[in-house]
C-alpha cells in the first residue's frame, strides 16, 4: 500500500521534523524522564511523568486515569506551546463534566447501545451514563481510576499497569492492562496497548486528546486541515450509534481523502463532526492521517494497528470548564480528537470487526503521534 507520508509531502509541501542543534557528534537526542507530585485523591498520591527530549519536545502523563496534561512541541519559529487543551491543576481533572481530557479511555471506549450486550448467550448490564447508552467505559471507567506508574529502562518510556475485576462496570472478566508511553527521538509519541482475560469480554482502548495545534493562538481549530485515509465511515441516528452500515465519504462533508479544513463543511454534518472513519485495510502500523496548522506550522500525522478512527470536533464544549490551564475558555470546537479504535457499539454490531477478547488471546494496540513543522 502506498504509504500516507508521500501523500502527505505532496499535498503539504515539505514538512520537516524539528530537531536539537550541536549535536556534533552525530548521536541520537536522547530521553529523560523525571516525576512529581501532582496532588492527591481518595488519599492516594497523583505523579505527574515528564518525558522530555533533546528537540524540546515534552510530554506529561499522571498516573491518574493515565492522563496526557502536556504535548509540548516547537511552532515553526521555534516557540513551544502545548497543543493539547489541558487544566491547571488536578481539580480541573477531576470536576464534573470534565470532558475525557487526555485521558486513557476503556474498558471500552465510545458507546455502546442501550448499555448492554451479550456474550457467549449472556446479557451483561452496563451504566447508561449517554442518552441511555454506555460511553467511555461507564460511570468510572479507566480515565477515573489510578495507574500503577514504572519508568522504563532508558527512560524514554513510562508503563501503566491496572487490573479491572471481574464486574466492575459491568464487564466480565479480570482484565488486565498495560499502556507504554513512549517520548522518541524523532518527535514521536508511542502509545502502545496490550491486555489479558480469563473471561471472555469486549475491550476497546484509546487515548483521548483533544488537540489543537495553534497552542492558544487560536480558540478553535476549524482552521486546521484534516486529511484521512479512510474511503468509509459508519453513520449514526441522533445519539450516535452506529447504524450498521459503511457508507462511501466520496461526495459528502466526510471525506477528507484529500486535506480540507474542518471548518469548511461542518455546517452540512448535523451536531459536527463525532463519527469514526473506516480506515484503509492493512497489515501492522498505518500512518492514516494528518493535522496541520497553517499558522504555527505545526503538522501532526497518525499511525495505528486500529481498524477505525473517531474523529471528533469538539462540539459539546461550551465554555463552562474550569481550572483551566491559562484561564482559557474552551468553547465550541476548541479542540479535536483523533480517537483510535475498533468501531463503536461493535458488541452489538455482528457485521462489525469482532472486539472480544478471549482468555489465551492478548489485546494489541499501537498508535503513534508524531510531531513537525513547516515552515
Amino acid at each position: 500500500m502506498k504509504k500516507l507520508s508521500t501523500l502527505m509531502a505532496l499535498s503539504t509541501g515539505g514538512i520537516m521534523a524539528f530537531t536539537a542543534c550541536g549535536d556534533g557528534g552525530g548521536k541520537a537526542p536522547s530521553v529523560s524522564l523525571t516525576s512529581a507530585r501532582y496532588g492527591e485523591t481518595g488519599g492516594t498520591e497523583v505523579t505527574q511523568y515528564t518525558l522530555t527530549n533533546a528537540n524540546g519536545m515534552i510530554v506529561k502523563v499522571l498516573n491518574y486515569g493515565g492522563i496526557i496534561t502536556d504535548i509540548i512541541t516547537p511552532d515553526k519559529s521555534g516557540a513551544p506551546g502545548n497543543v493539547v487543551l489541558s487544566f491547571d491543576s488536578l481539580s480541573g481533572y477531576l470536576q464534573a463534566g470534565n470532558p475525557y481530557f487526555g485521558t486513557l479511555v476503556g474498558r471500552y471506549a465510545n458507546r455502546i447501545a442501550n448499555a448492554q450486550f451479550s456474550l457467549d448467550s449472556v446479557t451483561y448490564k452496563l451504566a447508561p451514563n449517554n442518552n441511555g447508552n454506555t460511553l467511555h467505559g461507564g460511570l468510572k471507567g479507566f480515565d477515573k481510576v489510578i495507574w500503577k506508574a514504572t519508568p522504563q529502562a532508558g527512560d524514554s518510556s513510562l508503563l501503566l499497569e491496572y487490573r479491572s475485576a471481574d464486574g466492575e462496570e459491568g464487564y466480565p472478566g479480570n482484565l488486565d492492562v498495560k499502556v507504554v508511553y513512549t517520548l522518541t527521538a524523532d518527535n514521536a509519541l508511542q502509545i502502545d496497548y496490550t491486555a489479558t482475560t480469563d473471561k471472555a469480554t469486549p475491550i476497546n482502548l484509546t487515548n483521548h486528546s483533544y488537540f489543537n495545534l495553534s497552542a492558544g493562538g487560536s480558540h478553535d481549530i476549524l482552521g486546521h486541515e484534516l486529511q484521512l485515509r479512510a474511503p468509509r465511515y459508519t453513520p449514526v441516528n441522533e445519539n450516535l450509534i452506529p447504524l450498521g452500515r459503511l457508507d462511501s465519504v466520496a461526495g459528502t462533508a466526510m471525506d477528507f481523502t484529500t486535506p480540507h479544513k474542518i471548518g469548511e463543511r461542518i455546517s452540512q454534518v448535523q451536531g459536527g463532526y463525532d463519527h469514526n472513519w473506516v480506515l484503509e485495510e492493512g497489515e501492522g502500523l498505518q500512518e492514516f492521517g494528518m493535522l496541520y496548522d497553517s499558522v504555527s506550522g505545526r503538522v501532526m500525522t497518525v499511525a495505528t494497528t486500529e481498524p477505525g478512527v473517531q474523529f471528533y470536533s469538539g462540539n459539546f464544549l461550551d465554555g463552562s470548564l474550569k481550572n483551566t490551564r491559562n484561564k482559557a475558555v474552551y468553547g465550541k470546537h476548541a479542540g479535536m480528537c483523533l480517537e483510535t479504535q475498533h468501531f463503536p457499539d461493535s458488541p452489538n454490531q455482528p457485521s462489525f470487526p469482532s472486539a472480544i477478547l478471549r482468555p489465551g488471546e492478548t489485546y494489541k494496540q499501537t498508535t503513534v503521534y508524531r510531531f513537525a513543522v513547516r515552515k
